[in-house]
């Protein structure tokens, strides 16, 4: 021990037992850990494929049925920057165990429910239990192994939170096709018994914890829930209300606006002594930094996967079997990346700075756009799969080093803050990501269109030859003359509308990997994670 260095603090006797416990069972804790958050966010992508049944079988309209997704979100967004404040309230142990029974609960019932109306109501609860599978969670891990495991054990838990969503829609599919939509939400019941068990059994709250018995914040809780539940839902159905054309649109923006500022402001006021949200954690450099970054990640993540099976069913024709085999290597690409990740940062000094693989990550990231952005009409599974897989790669590289970063700073008390503003900063992204590809796909494909059309005229030569070709295959297949030529038309109208679409996604990859080019200099103001430590509950 060097001079002037304070001698650490003896442990209680119950101290010493918990620390004992933690590093008896800390693994089994994680295994319960990664199957709630697996299990929470294949949740957010899983019902996609199945909406168009569920529209069947309840009776709805594809717009309606749209908030079996949208009320999931919902609850799960206003719910996860109040994870910290439930954990104090509540405990550790307790808040997890009760989110788990409550998502298993929801789940069930979604499962059974007859009308939609019944749906959406048990998934806003499923929602709402789901965040702490995600946020506490996180922050249990970073409280519970010592500072030299964190790279590992942090790849392994991220492992589950990025792949899911690329397997979600493929599990969906298949679940789908082979059962009904039900068993979408009837198979989280076994995996909630199994990770509820584990967590209530083997996860202690650390010795001498007192929970927080301090005023609630109300108007921070209220203005929380309407800011953000606004907020949500405009980037939810703007694109279908076209927007701020939309009388309601417009309307919820402007409460969400005003609701999120005075929020930010009652939340960093001196008259609120207990805010909901702690937002001077963002005083931190290096966690203002990462969470930056991890909307620019969510945006393409999320929206790289909402706009994937569209391109690919609608322009390249692949069938929804094909399209989960096309994501399904990117997403096994994910997972090694993020296993390197964790294996060149762990240990008490890591192998490689975070901030060189975060910079990698980048780099195969926008080559994974750039090539996306320039595929042609006549490309096929092999270049798309290429370009997924360094995708992949890219994301694995990213997640792994940004999450150690964005913690390595921190103060462990407030580790539980940071990762609820962490895993919403995500969650927001992919949202963003989602809203604004869907309308920048919509706008773009429209303006090629007209822009394309503006060549199709009489006297161009290769309009003729088309023409003449469709005119003299229909032909050939028994059609008149007119009727060869009507069809001759059309079918030049299709191939118009099939190039300007394919020009719209090609541009909606562009534009994400321009996200991600404005974005990477936040890199630059991060700084290296420190060295080794104790687990926080040995202290």
């Amino acid at each position: 021990m060097t001079a002037g260095t304070a001698a650490p603090a003896p442990l209680s006797a119950a101290a010493a037992e918990a620390q004992a416990f933690v590093a008896r069972y800390r693994w089994i804790i994680l295994l319960g850990l990664i199957t709630a958050a697996i299990m929470e966010v294949l949740d957010t992508t899983i019902v996609n494929v199945a909406l168009p049944q569920m529209a069947g079988n309840l009776g709805a309209t594809q717009e309606e049925v749209g908030w079996v997704a949208t009320g999931y979100i919902l609850s799960n967004v206003v719910v996860l920057p109040m994870t910290a404040f439930l954990t104090e309230r509540f405990g550790r142990r307790r808040y997890l165990t009760f989110s788990i029974i409550l998502f298993a609960v929801a789940s069930f019932f979604c499962g059974t429910s007859n009308s939609l109306g019944e749906l959406v109501a048990w998934r806003v609860l499923q929602g709402a239990g789901g965040a702490a599978l995600l946020s506490t969670a996180q922050a249990t891990l970073r409280q519970i192994f010592p500072r030299e495991q964190q790279g590992m054990v942090q790849a392994i838990f991220l492992l589950g939170i990025i792949v899911a969503p690329t397997v979600g829609p493929t599990l969906g599919g298949w679940i789908t096709d082979n059962y009904s939509w039900h068993w979408i939400f009837f198979i989280n019941v076994p995996i909630a018994a199994v990770s509820t068990f584990l967590v209530s059994n083997f996860l202690r709250d650390p010795p001498d914890t007192r929970r927080s018995r301090a005023e609630i914040d109300w108007i921070g809780i209220a203005l929380l829930m309407v800011g953000l539940g606004c907020l949500q839902y405009v980037l939810e159905e703007g694109n279908r209300s076209d927007w701020f054309a939309d009388a309601w649109i417009l309307r919820l923006a402007i409460i969400a606006g005003i609701c999120l500022s005075v929020m930010l402001w009652w939340e960093l006021s001196s008259r609120n002594p207990h805010p909901v949200v702690q937002f001077r954690v963002l005083k931190n450099r290096e966690l203002a930094a990462s969470i930056f970054l991890f909307v620019s990640l969510g945006f393409g993540l999320y929206g790289g996967v909402f706009i994937f099976p569209l391109f690919t069913e609608t322009i390249l024709g692949f069938t929804p079997t094909e399209t989960g085999l096309a994501l399904l290597p990117g997403g096994i690409a994910t997972g090694i990346g993020a296993l390197i990740c964790g294996r060149l940062l762990n240990g008490a000094k890591p192998l490689v700075d975070a901030r060189l693989l975060i910079a990698f990550g980048v780099s195969l990231f926008l080559i994974a756009m750039w090539r996306l952005g320039h595929l042609s009409t006549a490309a096929g599974e092999p270049e798309v799969r290429a370009a997924l897989i360094i995708r992949g790669a890219g994301l694995g590289f990213l997640f792994t080093p940004i999450n150690n970063v964005a913690y390595a700073s921190l103060k462990p008390s407030i580790a539980q803050q940071a990762s609820g503003l962490i895993n919403l900063s995500r969650q927001l992204g992919g949202s963003f990501g989602i809203a604004i590809l869907a309308s920048y796909v919509t706008t773009h494909m429209q303006y090629h269109r007209v822009d394309l059309l503006s060549n199709v005229y009489p006297g161009n030569p290769l309009v003729a030859s088309r023409l003449q070709q469709f005119t003299g295959a229909l032909a050939a297949r028994g059609y008149g003359p007119v009727a060869a030529h009507n069809g001759a038309l059309a079918m030049l109208e299709r191939q118009v509308m099939q190039q300007a679409s394919m020009l719209a996604y090609n541009d909606a990859w562009i534009m994400i990997m321009l996200v991600f080019v404005i974005v990477s200099p936040a890199i630059f103001l991060l700084s290296a994670p420190k060295g080794g430590g104790p687990a926080v509950d040995a202290h």
